[in-house]
């Protein structure tokens, strides 16, 4: 049911692919993927109703099908939150829901405190604050729970260099050795991917979407997300009276429930739906119920 699609040119490098969803008349709802870097998927379609909602989708900088594919240069999160804005302006809606899950909860956020009065409502699962705190549990502290995985991320890398391994990975994935970066941009998402439902199942991802996801994650991170530490709490007030829905997979390792538990407590207008039975996929049956249920009754709430 996409009605609209195409590639909006947002800098001299860059142009951001985006779809329309649904139904023209609609509920706008506007979808953040996560990452940074992943790109939305046909599967994030299934969970909007066709007929009440009008979701745009939009690839950020350097992924999915935004050209150039894993471009760095001018690829930070200023620009994306300006990116947004641009898109909001050429599809002429005035203003819209925001739904982001993991990265994409945090550039939602982030885009609310920026622009509040176009914001009519959040749906955030998966909450990831940028902080370098969270970087360095990505990093390590994830260590504890799937060992498998980690010992295959940081395999190749001296026990010397481990005390560093973001510095390693982005330095080594913007190497020329186009064959060494694209095996390490397999680790860094079989990594991430593996560690990402409740049970662990090792997954293999490759080619230049993997790449992207690769590149541009350690990019960002090694730049602490292009945000000062701890700017999302601090400056939450501006948001902090606009409907809320903040879905937590209680056994979500990547991005643990405290960030969203922390979150809930200073967003006096949200809503803590913890899942018990989740992780941090959205993709699992139990998150991907407890989202299209949020995103019915924050939309029906709002509207009344």
């Amino acid at each position: 049911m996409t009605f609209n699609k195409g590639h909006l040119k947002v800098s001299y490098i860059h142009k951001i692919y985006y779809e329309e969803f649904g139904n023209p008349n609609g509920i706008p709802i506007l979808f953040l993927h996560g990452g940074p870097g992943a790109g939305f998927s046909s599967f994030h379609r299934k969970l909007f109703n066709v007929k009440t909602h009008r979701v745009i989708f939009f690839d950020q900088r350097g992924s999915g099908k935004s050209l150039p594919l894993a471009e760095l240069r001018d690829n930070n999160t200023n620009e994306l939150i300006k990116d947004i804005e641009k898109l909001r302006k050429y599809l002429e809606i005035d203003k819209w829901f925001i739904f982001g899950g993991s990265w994409g909860s945090t550039l939602a956020i982030l885009y609310g405190i920026e622009n509040p009065n176009r914001c009519l409502g959040f749906i955030l699962r998966g909450i990831f604050l940028g902080t370098k705190k969270e970087i360095d549990w990505f990093l390590y502290g994830m260590k504890s729970f799937f060992p498998e995985a980690h010992n295959n991320f940081t395999r190749k890398i001296s026990l010397e260099e481990q005390s560093d391994i973001l510095k390693w990975y982005h330095k080594n994935l913007n190497q020329s050795n186009l064959k060494i970066v694209h095996d390490l941009a397999s680790k860094w998402n079989s990594y991430e991917s593996s560690c990402s439902t409740l049970k662990y199942v090792e997954r293999k991802m490759s080619g230049e979407q993997s790449l992207a996801i690769a590149r541009i994650e350690a990019h960002y991170f090694v730049n602490n997300c292009f945000i000062k530490d701890g700017f999302i709490l601090k400056n939450i007030n501006k948001v902090s009276k606009i409907s809320c829905d903040i879905i937590q997979g209680r056994h979500d390792i990547i991005c643990p429930p405290i960030n969203a538990y922390k979150l809930s407590k200073n967003w006096l207008a949200s809503n803590l739906r913890i899942v018990e039975e989740g992780s941090h996929s959205g993709f699992e049956d139990c998150m991907f119920k407890q989202i299209q249920e949020s995103l019915n009754h924050i939309i029906i709430d709002t509207s009344r």
